[in-house]
């Protein structure tokens, strides 16, 4: 019992030594509440789309390098920091919305996801354009498959988020409260927004809320190591799942500060068959 207090202790020094860290690092990334910071604008007209099986447009990553990882303000599991290759892929312009899961729900006869942990009235997350909330990871897999599609790797959603240079942000690397819905409600929204508020913090490939919103499930088993030795083309994740039992979400929501709303920020410790109230998806498809 004794060490068993004491191991306990322990932890829980670490814990508030990392939050600490984790809240000093907050108040050293500049945020502007007024200036933008600048931002390439770039013509989203030339980027090739298509439609998935659920009527919804997806965009053309193209073939070819990128960066992957944090740099110098990125956590332990986000190094090293590497250049990947990934073969062309789609990707959901925008996050699944409520109104697209309960046709989907609605043509399988599936549950509307309950959601969990949630300090205020439900219905402020439900309305049709907000991304759909409390979708299990299985939920997720399912609905991209019925859509004709599947769940992005960790990879293919990091570079659709970023592009090819490694920005820290979508849009670039300075933080903005106009360009990302976070905590609190300096930007906007005390939750969820309906997805697309936010048209100035797209990234190169013109994908909408991949920062903050809500985060979002990815095929990937975490491994914390995993970036230490992954493949230089097309990682696809742990291939052993008992490595890890439990599944990686992405791109942060609109709990969170600016730290865990940047491209390269993993988030591991899900279980694939629990719903959290922050927690949404996108779907992925190859490229023919």
């Amino acid at each position: 019992m004794v060490l068993l207090t004491i191991i306990t202790m322990v932890a829980l020094i670490v814990e508030q030594r990392k939050g600490e860290k984790l809240e000093e690092e907050a108040k050293r990334i500049e945020v502007t509440d007024t200036d933008l910071p600048d931002v390439a604008v770039a013509d989203f007209r030339k980027l090739k789309t298509t439609l998935g099986g659920d009527q919804r447009e997806m965009v053309l990553i193209p073939a070819g390098p990128f960066i992957m990882g944090g740099g110098p303000e990125g956590d332990f599991d986000e190094h090293p920091q590497r250049v990947v290759y990934l073969d062309a892929y789609y990707m959901d312009i925008y996050e699944v919305t409520n109104a697209d899961y309960r046709r989907f729900a609605k043509m399988l006869k599936r549950p509307f996801p309950e959601i969990p942990v949630f300090e205020d009235d439900v219905r402020l997350l439900q309305k049709d354009r907000q991304p759909v909330v409390g979708v299990m990871w299985t939920d997720a897999f399912a609905y991209c498959k019925w859509a004709g599609n599947r769940l992005p790797t960790e990879a293919e959603w990091e570079k659709a988020a970023r592009g090819e240079g490694g920005r820290i942000w979508p849009w670039g690397d300075a933080f903005s409260l106009k360009l990302a819905n976070g905590r609190g409600e300096e930007d906007g929204f005390k939750y969820s927004a309906p997805v697309g508020s936010y048209p100035g913090g797209r990234g190169p490939y013109g994908l909408y809320d991949m920062a903050g919103n809500v985060s979002e499930w990815v095929s990937d088993w975490y491994d914390q190591f995993y970036y230490k030795k992954s493949p230089a083309k097309n990682p696809k994740g742990p291939e052993n799942p008992d490595i890890s039992k439990v599944v990686v979400y992405r791109g942060g929501s609109y709990h969170s500060i600016p730290h865990d709303v940047r491209t390269s920020k993993r988030f591991g410790g899900a279980h694939p068959e629990r719903g959290e109230s922050t927690v949404g998806f996108r779907c992925a498809r190859d490229a023919e």
